[in-house]
C-alpha cells in the first residue's frame, strides 16, 4: 500500500501544483523520485508529528493540499490535539495518512500498534475517515480527495497487501464497493483485511455457505443506502477490522443500527476485530492476527460457528 500511495501521490503532484507532502522522517528513499521532482513541496519535519500537523494546517490555509505522511500511531494519538484543533476545528483540507495501520509494524511492538486510530479520528466533527482495502483502492482514494474540502484521515497497510481488484475501481466517499456477491450472509471489511475476507468467503463456498462481501473503505461517513440493504436482506452480517472491536467500523454500525428508525432488520451484527488488550511481546503481523482471532482461518471459523449456532 505505500508503495502505491507514493506512485499515486507523485502522479497527482504532476498534476495538482497545489499538492504538497509532508514526511515524519520516514519514507525518505521512497520518495526520493517525489523529491527530486518537486523539491519545493516535500518536507522531512523529523520526528515532531505535532509540529508537523500545525504546519500542515497553515499550508493550507494558504491555499494548499497537504498530505502528511508517517507512521500510524504517530500520526493521530500522538498528535491528536493539533489534528482536533489546528485541523479538524477548522475544517481544512489536509489529508493525514497512517501508514502501517494495525499490526502491521507488530514485531516493533506496542509502541508502532495502531488498533484505536479508527477510533480517535471518527469521533472529530468535520473529519472523513478512509480505510483502503487494497493498493488499488489506496489510488481510487487519492484521486477522490482532489476536490474534497475537509479533512480527512487514511489509514494504509504498510506492504505486500495484496491486490484485489484487477484495475483501479470506481471509488466514491461514502460509497461502499461490492466485491462478491451472495445469498447467505455478508461480510462488511474494512481496511487490510479484505483479502482475508474474499479466502474467508471462499472456505465457506466450499462449506455451502454463499457470502456477499463489501468493502467499506470510508468507516465516516458510512454508506447508509448498502447498510439498509444488507441488515434488511441477509440473515448474518459480520463486520471486519484490524482494529479495537471498541470504537472502530464495527461499532460505527451498530451505532448506526441503534440510531436507525424504521429498517426492516433481519440481519444480526456480529463484530470480528480485536479485544479490548494490549498484545506484549515482539511478533510478525500474522502471529499477531492468530493471536487476536482475526486470520483467514479464524475469520471462516467465526462465521461458520455464527451462522451454525
Amino acid at each position: 500500500m505505500r508503495d502505491a500511495f507514493a506512485q499515486e501521490i507523485e502522479n497527482l503532484a504532476s498534476q495538482h501544483k497545489q499538492i504538497v507532502l509532508l514526511s515524519g522522517d520516514i519514507g525518505n528513499h521512497m520518495f526520493d523520485s517525489f523529491k527530486n521532482k518537486f523539491s519545493n513541496r516535500f518536507y522531512n519535519v523529523g520526528i515532531a508529528e505535532s509540529n508537523m500537523t500545525g504546519l500542515a494546517s497553515g499550508l493550507a490555509l494558504s491555499g494548499l493540499k497537504p498530505f502528511t505522511y508517517t507512521i500510524t500511531a504517530f500520526n493521530t494519538v500522538r498528535c491528536l490535539e493539533q489534528i482536533r484543533v489546528d485541523i479538524a476545528f477548522q475544517n481544512l483540507p489536509v489529508v493525514i495518512v497512517g501508514v502501517g495501520g494495525g499490526l502491521s509494524y507488530a514485531n516493533l511492538n506496542a509502541t508502532h500498534h495502531s488498533l484505536e486510530d479508527i477510533a480517535v479520528t471518527r469521533v472529530l466533527p468535520n473529519m472523513t475517515v478512509i480505510c483502503p482495502g487494497d493498493p488499488m483502492e489506496v489510488r481510487a482514494a487519492l484521486r477522490s480527495f482532489m476536490s474534497f474540502k475537509g479533512p480527512i484521515y487514511m489509514r494504509l497497510g504498510k506492504k505486500g497487501e495484496p491486490n484485489v481488484h484487477s484495475k483501479i475501481p470506481d471509488f466514491t466517499i461514502g460509497k461502499a464497493i461490492n466485491i462478491r456477491s451472495g445469498s447467505d450472509a455478508c461480510i462488511l471489511s474494512c481496511g487490510v483485511l479484505l483479502s482475508n475476507a474474499i479466502e474467508a468467503s471462499d472456505y465457506l463456498q466450499k462449506d455451502g455457505v454463499s457470502t456477499a462481501v463489501y468493502s467499506f473503505h470510508t468507516v465516516k461517513p458510512l454508506d447508509v443506502p448498502v447498510l439498509k440493504k444488507v441488515f434488511e436482506n441477509y440473515k448474518f452480517v459480520f463486520t471486519l477490522e484490524e482494529h479495537g472491536l471498541a470504537g472502530g467500523f464495527g461499532s460505527a454500525i451498530s451505532e448506526w443500527l441503534t440510531d436507525t428508525e424504521h429498517l426492516n432488520q433481519v440481519g444480526k451484527l456480529t463484530r470480528i476485530g480485536t479485544p479490548d488488550e494490549f498484545i506484549y511481546g515482539s511478533v510478525d503481523q500474522e502471529l499477531s492476527r492468530e493471536h487476536f482471532a482475526i486470520n483467514t482461518t479464524n475469520i471462516h471459523k467465526k462465521i461458520l460457528s455464527t451462522i451454525n449456532s
